[in-house]
């Protein structure tokens, strides 16, 4: 999978104190989303019984709580059984957590005006199959980040081609058309206005590792939405990419 940097990304990993700046922050507020999760889970806020929509108000408060959060740089997304088979776009209608089920959060809590991007997922009752999802969410994911890091040169097209097939290789299929973002500062991280740049994707050729107009470095959310559309459901898991 290997490729050579060339013409305008050559040096695209830009240093320095800002940059350095900037990758703190966005570790910084991804430490936070983390702390955020773990007391959510410790509260068993995301729990049989309660509508989707309560759940997403339990977390906002919690995040207020917590760090003193308000803003959030997209919407806030709590899905449930067949919900979780839906792409980001749709709004579906509240649906109330069953006992049996799965659930996922996908959130973006802004931190000292840095976007967190971040995702979860949940499994009640015994089915093995979801059980199977939850494993395999985070092992996809850190199976994503070896072959970024392995590959200096990798492109958006190349990650989503990999992160396909890790997915097939598991048993499930892309749930959406990219597998991640950019990420920075609020407002939303965007890359010179170019959509197809601004994402993992098929149609995006140019590598990951790369500068902005502005000589900025660009930094990255491996975004993982995996179905099993016969059963009826699926998972999600995301978090930063290229830091750690």
């Amino acid at each position: 999978m290997a490729s050579e940097l060339s013409g305008p990304y050559e040096d695209a990993r830009a240093t320095g104190p800002e940059e350095g700046a900037r990758a703190a922050g966005l570790v910084a507020a991804q430490e936070k989303a983390v702390a955020l999760f773990a007391e959510v889970e410790t509260r068993e806020l995301v729990s049989p019984g309660v509508g989707e929509r309560e759940v997403s108000d339990r977390i906002r408060d919690l995040a207020n709580e917590m760090f003193g959060t308000t803003k959030h740089w997209h919407k806030r997304i709590i899905r449930s059984g067949p919900n979780t088979l839906l792409p980001y776009r749709d709004n579906p209608p509240d649906r109330v957590i069953g006992e049996d089920d799965i659930a996922f959060a996908d959130f973006g809590p802004i931190f000292e005006e840095y976007e967190a991007d971040f995702g979860r997922t949940y499994v009640f009752g015994d089915d093995p199959v979801k059980h199977r999802l939850l494993q395999d969410l985070p092992r996809v994911f850190d199976a994503g980040r070896a072959a970024f890091q392995a590959d200096p040169g990798i492109t958006g097209k190349q990650l989503h081609a990999e992160v396909e097939r890790l997915a097939a290789e598991a048993g499930w299929e892309i749930g959406i058309w990219h597998a991640g973002h950019l990420v920075g500062e609020f407002p939303h991280e965007t890359n010179d206005g170019a959509r197809a740049e601004s994402y993992i994707a098929a149609d995006n050729a140019t590598p990951l590792r790369r500068t902005d107009r502005a000589g900025r470095a660009c930094h990255w959310i491996l975004e993982l939405h995996l179905v099993d559309r016969r059963r009826g459901f699926g998972g999600f898991y995301e978090q930063l990419l290229d830091l750690a």
